[in-house]
């Protein structure tokens, strides 16, 4: 009798933890199952054996985990909207100003019309119609100029890009890419220097896009700079420095220098997308490669220049 009664309580305790937890498993599910997706409640729990603790550890770590992964979609979302209306500014501009520029000069064909009846007017080199075609024509090629900007932005960014990694030798490189822009250091009087420790020095890189990124190091250093680039290889890392004006420098926020459409402040409205380093950067993280900037403020008050360096480093480095 007493063994019957032993199991009888034995059956009796299994069927009501049994209860116990099954309504414990059943609070759980309703919880997950009711919590609104935004909501930053976390699953607690009612009774204190270890394993429900670990279950709703567990949970709970998921939860904070797809958490992180809202607000940083949230963010990025945020920062695409800020991107599209930048861009939109961009394109919007030059476009205004090539349709004020070409009704101008249908006006002055209209003008000229009127006090020229019956007569067809020649057009003159100096003309003002020629003139506002022009720059019409100018405010064109900058959007086409946006565009393309974009364009490789896309691809660069694109992670199913396939690039063909092999030793790339930098110092004929980059002076293919100079040559290619001599007559734009020739209008301005620059002299590029190159200063290399090993002239044979190689990267591991895509021939092609490392060939972009120079180009577009280049291109900055002609738009925004004050003097001739140095361009110098010490140890792994290739650094290309250029004076620019104080009050350009004290603009420059190095940390967002290769974020999408980012321009310093005295660059704003300066030909330029914004697009160029964000795309140098995101090739070069391709390529297991790092961009990094520095600004060297002049120490003396009446210095006209400072030194901003554009370094391109292996990550491994």
């Amino acid at each position: 009798m007493v063994m019957m009664g032993l199991l009888a309580g034995l059956v009796a305790g299994i069927a009501i933890g049994s209860a116990v937890y099954g309504r414990e498993i059943r609070r759980m599910a309703r919880f997950l199952r009711e919590r609104p997706a935004e909501s930053n409640a976390r699953l607690s729990v009612e009774l204190p054996d270890g394993s429900s603790r670990e279950l709703a550890r567990a949970i709970n770590a998921q939860l904070d985990t797809i958490q992180t992964e809202r607000i940083t979609a949230m963010v990025k979302a945020q920062e695409f909207q800020r991107d599209l209306s930048s861009l939109a500014h961009d394109v919007r501009t030059p476009l205004m100003g090539a349709q004020g520029h070409i009704q101008l000069a249908m006006e002055d064909a209209r003008s000229q019309a009127t006090r020229n009846p019956g007569t067809e007017m020649q057009p003159h080199p100096a003309s003002d119609r020629e003139r506002h075609l022009e720059v019409a024509l100018q405010r064109l090629d900058d959007v086409r100029d946006l565009l393309d900007q974009l364009f490789s932005y896309a691809r660069a960014a694109d992670p199913d890009q396939i690039l063909d990694i092999e030793p790339v030798a930098v110092q004929p490189l980059i002076a293919e890419v100079l040559v290619g822009h001599y007559p734009e250091f020739e209008e301005r009087g620059w002299e590029p220097i190159l200063e290399f420790d090993d002239e044979r020095f190689m990267l591991e890189a895509d021939r092609t896009a490392l060939r972009r990124i120079i180009d577009n190091l280049v291109t900055n250093a002609l738009r925004h700079g004050a003097g001739a680039p140095v361009i110098t290889q010490r140890g792994d890392a290739i650094a290309f420095s250029n004076p620019i004006a104080a009050q350009a420098a004290a603009g420059i926020d190095t940390a967002r220098l290769f974020d999408r459409f980012y321009q310093a402040d005295d660059a704003r409205g300066s030909k330029g997308s914004g697009l160029g380093l964000a795309v140098a950067q995101s090739l070069a993280g391709a390529m297991h490669l790092h961009l990094s900037a520095t600004v060297e403020r002049a120490t003396n008050a009446d210095a006209a220049d400072a030194l901003l360096s554009i370094a391109i480093t292996p990550t491994n480095s």
